[in-house]
């Protein structure tokens, strides 16, 4: 299965995990996703009155510089992490 089919694969698992992750491996989640999909960050921060798009801003802003293929790679191994210790539907 080549990088981007099991990108695929892992992009649908986490929208059938058992339960909700925790907020900090949601926010891991988001910003692998974007570098992978998207790169860099390429937009402004929110502002103040918008918290939760800021918290989504930094983690994608954190993995600026991460190649797209090493974001999936991290996706990959992180959702596979969380269908271990989550489980799947």
């Amino acid at each position: 299965m080549s990088l981007s089919e099991q990108f695929d694969k892992a992009a649908k698992d986490v929208n059938n995990l058992k339960e909700t992750p925790p907020q900090d491996d949601l926010l891991e989640i988001y910003g692998l996703y974007k570098q992978a999909t998207t790169g860099d960050c390429c937009t402004d921060r929110p502002g103040i009155f918008d918290q939760k798009g800021r918290y989504k801003w930094d983690a994608w802003s954190g993995k600026k510089g991460m190649s797209q293929d090493e974001a999936k790679k991290a996706y990959i191994a992180k959702v596979e992490a969380l269908a271990a210790s989550i489980g799947l539907k």
